[in-house]
């Protein structure tokens, strides 16, 4: 793109979702953040200041981050956020980056547990992450108190910087692979993770936004299902009688991971399908010992 002196701010977004758009699905809307992003302004700014010339130097880093997302940068990680469940959440390249899919896993949640909003109930979200699951619903859920871990650190102090800039402070984030730091006396009503799932010779592992985001949060032994069932395994021994386990897996994994919950003795399995109609979300309660 040459630079050119005087352009307002409707031409910058006409020109750079040309340029983005055999890149991208959402051309107009990643030049809108994009520049938005330049300019420290809510893209509600570009409607209604079309007109506003940008500077030089606006001009040029608009620009390079045009460059960055015509190269297949995801747009999350070229300006360091990404909404989620209407919370505006800081991403890093330690972390994946939350995808309206996972909603449907809040969503879920939130539904089966609607009447106990006003109880106390304690849920641990593992593989936290940005801490997207663990906000969101703690955002919706006040009462509820939540344990989230990851074992990247980087990530942990994403996470907590997250709900510190929310002031969400039902939340309480720390490091641990899986359950290695969770105390043993713990007891949970609501277990839930968006763990790696995709197998290490996947073809998507090499597509889009996928490529760019770290594998350790990504792929998974035994043809993705190692961490699912691990999970499953280990959450029998921190979970409150009748508590809820919830999955989000592979759109081709329902399946296998409803086996593995009925194998480990879970009862009520069921599958929710995402946006796109495919299984996405997988959840089974712990029966009541006999």
């Amino acid at each position: 793109m040459k630079t050119e002196n005087n352009q307002t701010l409707a031409a910058l977004i006409q020109s750079g979702s040309q340029q983005l758009l055999n890149i991208s699905d959402s051309a107009k809307l990643d030049a809108q953040l994009l520049l938005g992003h330049v300019l420290k302004k809510p893209t509600t700014y570009l409607y209604t200041w079309p007109d506003v010339v940008a500077t030089n130097e606006q001009t040029l880093a608009f620009e390079k981050l045009l460059t960055r997302r015509k190269s297949g940068e995801p747009i999350a990680y070229i300006i360091g956020e990404k909404e989620f469940w209407s919370l505006t959440l800081k991403v890093s390249l330690s972390t994946l980056i939350p995808r309206p899919d996972t909603e449907i896993l809040v969503e879920r949640i939130l539904a089966i547990y609607e009447a106990q909003y006003g109880a106390s109930l304690k849920c641990l979200d593992l593989g936290t992450g940005t801490g997207a699951i663990a906000l969101a619903l703690a955002s919706e859920m006040p009462h509820w108190q939540f344990d989230a871990v990851d074992f990247q650190a980087s990530a942990v102090a994403l996470a907590k910087d997250n709900a510190k800039t929310l002031n969400i402070t039902n939340v309480n984030v720390y490091q641990s692979d899986w359950f290695s730091q969770i105390s043993a006396d713990k007891c949970f009503d609501i277990i839930v993770s968006n763990p790696p799932y995709i197998d290490k010779d996947d073809h998507h592992l090499v597509q889009g936004d996928v490529k760019f985001e770290p594998k350790s949060a990504l792929v998974a032994d035994d043809e993705g299902y190692s961490d699912i069932r691990d999970i499953a395994d280990i959450a029998r021994k921190f979970l409150a009688p009748n508590g809820g386990l919830f999955f989000e897996h592979g759109f081709e994994q329902a399946v296998k991971v409803r086996e593995i919950l009925v194998e480990l003795g879970y009862e009520n399995v069921q599958t929710a399908q995402d946006l796109s109609g495919n299984d996405r979300i997988t959840w089974a309660f712990l029966p009541a010992k006999k």
